[in-house]
C-alpha cells in the first residue's frame, strides 16, 4: 500500500468549468498553464504542483483519487474547497 503521492490539481468552483478543464487536458492543454490562469488555489502559482504528500493529509474524497486513482490521466473531485481536476503523478 502507497504512503506517498505526488499529484497537480487545479481547484475552481463549479463543475462545468472543472469539466471543460479536463476536455482540454484531454486535448493536449498543458496542466500548468490551466492551473496559472483557472486554479484558485495558492498552488496555482507553481503550474498546480502540491508535491508529495501522505495518506490522510488531504481531505478523504481527494486523499481517495490520489492514493486509489489512475495515474497521470485527469480525475473529477468534488470537496467542500470546491471541484478539483487532480493528476496524480506517482505512489510510493
Amino acid at each position: 500500500m502507497p504512503k506517498t503521492a505526488a499529484a497537480l490539481h487545479i481547484l475552481v468552483k463549479h463543475q462545468t468549468q472543472a469539466e471543460d478543464i479536463i476536455k482540454q487536458l484531454n486535448n493536449g492543454a498543458k496542466f500548468d498553464v490551466l492551473a496559472k490562469k483557472h486554479s484558485s488555489c495558492p498552488s496555482a502559482k507553481s503550474g498546480g504542483n502540491l508535491g508529495e504528500f501522505k495518506k490522510g493529509q488531504m481531505v478523504p474524497p481527494f486523499d481517495k483519487v490520489c492514493f486509489n486513482g489512475e495515474l497521470i490521466t485527469p480525475h473529477l473531485v468534488k470537496t467542500k474547497f470546491g471541484w478539483h481536476v487532480v493528476k496524480v503523478l506517482y505512489r510510493t
